[in-house]
């Protein structure tokens, strides 16, 4: 089956020529690579260009985001996969391979991903996201030994976006990427979308790509991450699984506002607030389209999602101290039994 490398590039320079290089290496006769970059200023086009002559390089005039640079490599490529693929993820030999082989492998899987590693191939970046209640999603397994790795192909709460194989008709059923994401969180959005459309999501533990991984906590990175967390939640939540959650989704509101007041990121969070009730409408709209296409109830999404706060990226797990490990399990056990 032939596939498409989709690359989305912003001041990349610094590792772009690299990853193209592995890439060419593995790509078949007809498989197609398309760079899109997001006007960076540091000359990350020429270098591609250089580095996989064949490629279609997209030079944008505004910075579109992960999300909606996604969006415009995906159309802009025919094959019947396409792997999105971060500019700083190198893929080992057989990567492509591997991911091309779980299409006829697990024929009702919409999305699937590579095993990420860091450090050198020594530790895992994610074995694929986990996705809390409350709507936070992070990288499963994250700096643990590789060789704790699953041993075999197994489904996932959600695809991480670094290495993630997709099957156009099932990228085009639920409408790719929202590019009002720009970026963070828009993988877990779609992987969610794809559950509900009836979908499988996994990952490939054979396929691996190496990725240069930093978590940073900038304030626009914790906007983001909040406001694309309450973009999900309303749109993908079907009704009784949002009605059930929205007691424990108001309390984690407090206990995040005074988490992010402790960490310096008050004024990010107070900005997400604001844009998801500003947005509100749009995001309504948006939840109808997804609802629409709904294939499963509440309860087969609920399986899919984590009754553990225990993120290595949320304070230490500040968050998890303000709500009670204990009172999560609950909580989430007795909305799993109403949904039943």
């Amino acid at each position: 089956m032939k596939l498409a490398v989709v690359v989305v590039t912003y001041e990349s320079g610094a590792h772009i020529a690299e990853t193209l290089r592995a890439v060419s290496d593995q790509l078949g006769e007809g498989d197609e690579l398309v760079v899109v970059d997001n006007a960076s200023t540091d000359d990350t086009a020429a270098i591609a260009r250089a580095a996989a002559p064949t490629a279609t390089v997209l030079e944008q005039q505004r910075n579109l985001g992960f999300a909606g640079g996604c969006n415009e490599g995906v159309a802009a490529s025919s094959a019947p996969l396409v792997l999105l693929l971060n500019p700083d993820a190198l893929p080992e030999p057989g990567c492509i391979d591997a991911l091309r082989g779980a299409a006829g492998e697990h024929p009702d899987w919409g999305a699937w991903q590579a095993l990420v590693t860091m450090d050198g191939g020594t530790a895992i970046n994610t074995s694929g996201g986990v996705t809390h209640f409350l709507g936070m999603g992070w990288a499963g397994q994250c700096g643990e030994p590789v060789e704790s790795a699953p041993a075999a192909p197994a489904e996932v709460s959600f695809a991480s976006g670094a290495a993630l194989c997709v099957r156009r008709d099932a990228w085009e059923a639920v409408g790719g990427f929202d590019e009002r994401y720009f970026m963070y969180g828009e993988d877990l959005d779609l992987s969610l979308r794809l559950w509900l459309s009836g979908y499988g999501v996994g990952i490939v533990p054979a396929a691996r790509v190496q990725h240069d991984y930093e978590f940073g906590k900038g304030e626009q990175k914790w906007f983001l991450l909040e406001r694309n967390r309450w973009w999900t939640i309303l749109a993908d939540y079907p009704a009784p699984l949002l009605w059930l959650m929205m007691p424990a989704l108001l309390l984690a509101e407090v206990a995040i506002l005074i988490m992010a007041a402790r960490g310096g990121w008050l004024r990010a969070k107070l900005r997400a607030q604001r844009a998801v009730i500003r947005q509100l409408p749009r995001m309504l709209a948006r939840r109808r389209e997804v609802q629409a296409r709904s294939r499963v109830g509440a309860r087969e999404l609920a399986e899919r999602l984590s009754g553990s706060l225990d993120s290595p990226y949320l304070g230490g797990g500040a968050a998890a101290h303000r709500l009670p490990a204990q009172l999560q399990r609950a909580y989430w056990k007795a909305v799993v039994r109403l949904l039943d």
